[in-house]
């Protein structure tokens, strides 16, 4: 029997958890009706066991031709979506609009932003000389300056190390659309504001960067760092997701912006194992997960040989090992309590094999300093985190992931609601109590970032990320 903290098995702490998870998902105060009717049978997990479980029932047969001339298959046509074009990159301004572009990029510094990077001078000169061809060109061009920067960033992607987040708000909000929009309202504060990041931190590091004397250049630089990279993500996160923040050392379970839940996190050790950057989704859960070792200690560390020449020590170890016509030995260490990935891992495909997963190895997470992995996020109390994530995607009721989790099998529960996933690297933010606090630059990722607020701004940028992708492979040997 497993042992859940908080008394899990029995469902006190993870009922108190889902009640409160269940509550930021309707809604603060909503009610949830029921309707009565005839008993279902629920269906149960979308469960994948592993190799060796029983077989799958046999495919159901195709109908028969009489059934077939009976009741035809309805074929539609597909269903084309187009996308309109873009409006034009530079539109007809009226002098009062212009007068209103002056004053957002007058005042833009308290969005963390440089107004002399929107050629603020060339523009009121032109303003001042009235209606013209070249201020219709001038105001759009500044106007489309701002939009890059609030909606994308301004880093240029050669300073962002290890960033492969992909920001879907290029796509969402185009900038020639963003403009239309604000000429046609008038609105041009409104109209920029809106592409400003919706979670709360961004707005916490803002209210900090106006209480922040200009005397303090280093602090209101790294809050300005810091801003940024919210932009660097989507504007809206979601409704439900995962956040970790890798300098701090934890990970928040949030619903609508709501944290419902926060873990310790174990994060990779600073060089070539440093923990990415990444926007991912959870696809599942898998518990009492398997785990193949890599090459770097099959053959490296000679675990491979000793597992086939010790069969007992590798029974005793959880390990099986196959050796293949060519010699090559692979090692499968199998579920139990001390595997390697612990009793979970979340199913969160990506090219750089990074994942959130549990430990046998629990005591590290009473260290103030955390980077000791080979570039996965380790979770303290995972299991917890696993039939949260379960239960709320709706793969597995409550009882069925508690008897999923007990039965030492390897089981991966499909989620019907996927989880975004976040793994971010913020060196000023809330912490898990609300404050804002500074975290120690444990990757040096801001010197690239800071650096670049002292230089002009980077025009023409290239959205691609620049930096080499480092598939991880975790050894999970620990430090």
């Amino acid at each position: 029997m497993i042992r859940f903290p908080g008394k899990l098995a029995g469902g006190t702490a993870l009922a108190a958890l889902l009640a409160t998870a269940a509550m930021a998902q309707d809604g603060a105060g909503a009610k949830r009706v029921v309707i009565s009717g005839a008993q279902q049978t629920p269906p149960g997990p979308a469960v994948e066991q592993m190799p060796g479980a029983a077989p799958t029932p046999a495919s159901p047969a195709k109908p028969s031709d009489t059934f077939t001339k009976a009741f035809p298959p309805t074929v539609s046509q597909p269903v084309v979506q187009i996308t309109p074009a873009e409006a034009p990159t530079v539109q007809a301004w009226t002098v009062g609009q212009v007068a209103r572009l002056v004053a957002v990029i007058e005042g833009i510094g308290s969005e963390g932003l440089d107004p002399k990077d929107y050629d603020l001078a060339p523009l009121k000169v032109a303003l001042a000389s009235g209606p013209s061809a070249e201020l219709n060109q001038m105001a759009s061009q500044s106007f489309a300056w701002l939009v890059e920067d609030l909606r994308d960033g301004r880093t240029p992607m050669d300073a962002r190390e290890q960033w492969f987040v992909v920001d879907p708000d290029r796509d969402v909000s185009r900038t020639g659309d963003v403009l239309a929009e604000a000429l046609k309202t008038g609105d041009i504060v409104g109209t920029l504001a809106k592409l400003n990041p919706t979670h709360p931190d961004y707005a916490k590091l803002k209210a900090e960067l106006a209480a922040t004397p200009t005397s303090a250049v280093a602090k209101r630089k790294l809050i300005r760092a810091n801003m940024d990279r919210w932009r660097w993500l989507a504007r809206d996160l979601g409704s439900q997701y995962l956040i970790t923040n890798v300098p701090e050392f934890q990970l928040r379970l949030t619903v609508r912006n709501r944290i419902i839940s926060t873990y310790r996190t174990i994060v990779g050790k600073p060089g070539r194992t440093a923990t990415p950057q990444l926007a991912e989704t959870v696809e599942g859960v898998v518990f009492n997960p398997t785990w193949t070792v890599p090459q770097s200690i099959v053959k490296g560390e000679g675990l491979g040989a000793k597992v086939i020449g010790n069969p007992g020590w590798a029974k005793a170890n959880g390990y099986v090992g196959t050796k293949a016509a060519n010699g090559m030995i692979t090692v499968v260490q199998q579920p139990g309590p001390g595997n390697s990935l612990g009793l979970m891992k979340l199913e969160m495909p990506n090219e750089h094999a990074i994942f959130f997963h549990d430990t046998p190895s629990r005591h590290l997470f009473a260290n103030a300093d955390r980077a000791l992995s080979h570039g996965c996020v380790r979770t303290e109390r995972a299991l917890e985190l696993a039939m949260t994530m379960a239960i709320l995607g709706k793969g597995a009721t409550k009882d069925e992931a508690v008897a999923i989790a007990n039965s030492r099998k390897y089981t991966k529960v499909a989620l019907e609601k996927k989880w975004a996933a976040y793994i971010t690297y913020f060196t000023m933010a809330s912490d898990i109590n609300g404050e804002m606090a500074t975290f120690k630059d444990i990757y040096g990722r801001d010197t690239p970032v800071l650096a670049s607020l002292d230089k002009p701004r980077v025009r023409n940028r290239s959205a691609v990320p620049t930096d080499e992708v480092i598939v991880i492979e975790d050894d999970l040997r620990d430090s």
